[in-house]
């Protein structure tokens, strides 16, 4: 009777132990980025964003649904190309991931929306080009400024800051270069600014000298380059050896100290660029957010790693509002909700935009992009 007694004890004190063991639910999220090629440093900087916020949701020990939630990245390399970004969409599919915070790039973003909405998975992405949330995909999110926003902001602060009165406009042709300068010349010219002429190159590119030949002969003011830092470095190394004086202006895709690395002595102060979000260095959020990121990896944040750790959080809280981690069921709460971040306040309008994004014109100096004004 005794031994019984004992071993109903035993069992019985062993049963909450198996009982916790049973209410931890492991949640996948995905991640897709370029984290090999020439864009491998922001897809990094991105990654080290996400794996910061998981981090610190499951120091948290959230509970959703009774049970307690332990996230795990799912991190993937979309090498910033279309196809590779449709090959990890569907991987992250099938692995049956609750959420995908990405793609960065536009191009990928476009066709890789298509597979997760139609799986019902959540996305949140950074990718600027306006066609991302106009395809009315029920899950799909943007938690960073549009082209629309960049584009047009960098045309207002050229125009009514730095004076510009003639530019010339050149393209990588991605879906986001492309956008971004559309969205550039169109707020250009119904602000005063003449377009000289739109030239055209590629994300693959390394010789510019024939664009910037023509574009020499035209004397512009400044030039808008639609694109990202790999071509934007050594686009400005060019301009300096062919004596092209011109402001050089950009949007996200150039904000990043890679600028500095690639272009080095040519990446003077009359570089500017856009990025979407307040001036982390004013907000006491993003001054903590900064140190934490460079304490961890020994490096800087650079353009997106706030808005790829805000972007977890958000999906992390529209599930904790929803009580449940099923896309179906919290994609309502993510709609409705109102959620301060590190790099901003986010509320999303009937396409799945910010209602706010403020976006901040930074000016480089040593090789570094330093934040000027929000505008």
């Amino acid at each position: 009777m005794y031994a019984r007694t004992k071993l109903m004890m035993v069992m019985l004190a062993a049963f909450p132990a198996l009982v916790m063991a049973q209410e931890t639910q492991v949640v996948k999220i995905g991640f897709s980025g370029p984290l090999t090629g020439p864009q491998a440093s922001a897809g990094r900087d991105n990654q080290g964003g996400l794996a910061m916020a998981i981090d610190k949701l499951n120091s948290q020990g959230m509970v959703i649904g009774g049970k307690k939630i332990k996230f795990e990245a799912q991190m993937e390399d979309d090498q910033a190309d279309p196809r590779a970004g449709v090959g990890v969409a569907q991987k992250l599919v099938d692995m049956g991931v609750k959420a995908v915070v990405g793609p960065y790039n536009s191009g990928v973003t476009i066709p890789a929306s298509r597979v997760y909405n139609d799986a019902g998975i959540v996305m949140g992405t950074v990718a600027s080009n306006p066609k991302v949330t106009l395809q009315g995909f029920h899950s799909v999110f943007r938690v960073a400024a549009s082209d629309s926003q960049l584009g047009g902001k960098m045309a207002l602060y050229a125009a009514k800051e730095l004076k510009v009165k003639t530019v010339a406009i050149i393209d990588d042709r991605t879906a986001y270069g492309q956008g971004l300068a559309e969205e550039f010349s169109k707020v250009a010219k119904a602000n005063g600014i003449k377009v000289l002429g739109n030239d055209f190159t590629n994300d693959k590119a390394t010789d510019f000298t024939a664009i910037l030949t023509s574009i020499k002969s035209k004397k512009p003011d400044a030039i808008f380059y639609g694109g990202y830092s790999p071509q934007g470095g050594p686009m400005m190394r060019q301009m300096k050896q062919l004596g092209v004086s011109a402001k050089f202006l950009g949007g996200d895709g150039i904000c990043a100290p890679e600028m500095g690395r690639l272009g080095g002595d040519a990446i003077t102060d009359q570089v500017y660029c856009t990025q979407g979000g307040a001036m982390l260095d004013k907000l006491a959020s993003g001054k903590t957010f900064a140190a934490d990121y460079q304490k961890r990896y020994n490096r800087p944040a650079e353009t997106y790693a706030a808005s790829f750790y805000d972007g977890m959080m958000v999906i992390a809280q529209a599930m904790k509002d929803a009580n449940s981690v099923e896309p179906k069921q919290y994609v309502s709460a993510l709609e409705k909700i109102h959620y301060k971040g590190v790099a901003g306040s986010y509320e999303f309008d009937a396409n799945h935009d910010l209602k706010q994004s403020p976006v901040t014109v930074f000016r480089f100096k040593g090789g570094v992009p330093e934040a000027l004004t929000s505008y």
